[in-house]
């Protein structure tokens, strides 16, 4: 079997611009250009496209649109949230409370101030590589100022119990009179994954715009009302003294547009995407022995397909791919180029060897069976290719 174009199974490392989404952008780089803190026409144009913008997202997210701060991306959103709680709270205690297994943007920041004296524990996960609310609840003492774990893992697309986490979060709160704030990375959670803040029980959430079919360079941080916040930029005060630097008007309108439309089809994205993961994850498990899905079985997000093979690398299988028209990772995009093996597989105790030969396979909108059964017809010759590849072997899981 054949099939025209790349397959394109990494949607979790981007996605593609939404043509309609450029279309709604292109003119605030041409005739709509004006800075949105200039108050003649021109500028009050782009400053009613933000306000416009705004709006779209606390929609999204069930908020007060002055709750909405726009980033630069997802690790701005992350690293904003985690200093900007931090350094505001410093005075009360100077203990953080993360996971093992987060994106880097979280634990590269965490591990700075680490540097900078502040205490941080990582929280372990079990075997499916999820947080239990039980482990941050124990986790929280009496210096605790900030909880951040992520919703949806970026890796192994196992989903946590955000709702019981942050309830676990205030109860510990209560119990010693303090404030602490509970922040999500929800990047990979967009599109896929209710983002109702207030069901969440968060105060606050990352996005990302290039993981649903928005601009890259583009982000958002919810900060909710009275959540004690210092900015990471300085400069004129924009975003409401939040994220200083002129707004990005075009990448704005981009990213609002496309979170809404994502939101607008997430259940049918959704399913259509839940139901290729499920034919691959059956069909890898029944056809290649010695496979191993990695992640929660059922908790895992809709479009999220992570495997180690006994045998073999990681490398060879994405190179084998690639040569045959078909894009996936090993695992995170931002580390894609490192020798290093996997922490998130090491996190859920597989050893150094298998976690640096996982298969990580994200569905999108446009997936077709088709090009899953030209997958799969690819990806059983392939491993078994490489396994007569003495070489090329590795440990077990």
């Amino acid at each position: 079997m054949t099939v025209e174009g790349t397959v394109y199974l990494d949607h979790a490392g981007t996605t593609a611009l939404d043509p309609k989404v450029l279309e709604a952008m292109i003119p605030y780089f041409t005739e709509h250009f004006g800075n949105p803190s200039s108050i003649h026409t021109v500028g009050q144009e782009a400053r009613y496209a933000l306000d416009e913008s705004r709006e779209r997202v606390a929609q999204v997210l069930h908020c007060r649109a002055r709750e909405v701060v726009f980033t630069g991306g997802g690790t701005e959103s992350d690293n904003a949230a985690i200093h900007g709680v931090s350094t505001a709270l410093r005075e009360t205690g100077n203990h953080i409370i993360t996971s093992s297994v987060e994106h880097h943007a979280v634990l590269h920041a965490c591990q700075y101030l680490e540097s900078q004296g502040f205490e941080v524990t990582y929280v372990p996960v079990d075997s499916n590589g999820m947080v239990q609310p039980e482990s941050v609840y124990n986790a929280i003492n009496e210096r605790t100022t900030l909880v951040t774990i992520m919703y949806g893992n970026n890796e192994i697309g196992t989903i946590n119990p955000i709702a019981e986490i942050a309830e676990s979060v205030k109860k510990r709160a209560a119990e010693l009179s303090r404030t602490i704030v509970f922040h999500t990375d929800a990047v990979q959670a967009a599109g896929y994954l209710s983002l109702d803040v207030a069901e969440l029980g968060v105060d606050l959430l990352s996005l990302s715009g290039h993981k649903f079919h928005g601009p890259k360079g583009t982000g958002a941080l919810y900060i909710k009302r009275g959540t004690p916040y210092l900015p990471l930029i300085h400069g004129g005060g924009q975003e409401r003294e939040r994220r200083s630097g002129t707004e990005n008007i075009p990448g704005i309108i981009g990213f609002s547009l496309a979170l809404e439309a994502a939101n607008g089809v997430r259940e049918k994205t959704s399913a259509h995407c839940a139901g290729l993961r499920n034919l691959i994850v059956e069909s890898v498990l029944e056809r290649i022995p010695a496979s191993k899905l990695n992640g929660h079985p059922t908790q895992r997000l809709p479009n999220n397909a992570n495997f180690s093979f006994t045998g073999i690398e990681g490398e060879p299988i994405l190179l084998g791919l690639d040569m045959a028209g078909i894009a996936a990772s090993s695992g995170s995009a931002c580390s894609s180029g490192s020798l290093e093996p996997s922490h998130v597989l090491l996190a859920l105790g597989q050893s150094a060897e298998v976690a640096r030969g996982s298969l990580r396979l994200t569905l999108g909108r446009d997936n077709t069976e088709e090009e899953v059964e030209y997958l799969m017809g690819v990806l059983v010759e392939l491993v078994q290719r490489l396994r007569q590849l003495p070489s090329l072997t590795t440990a077990s899981p």
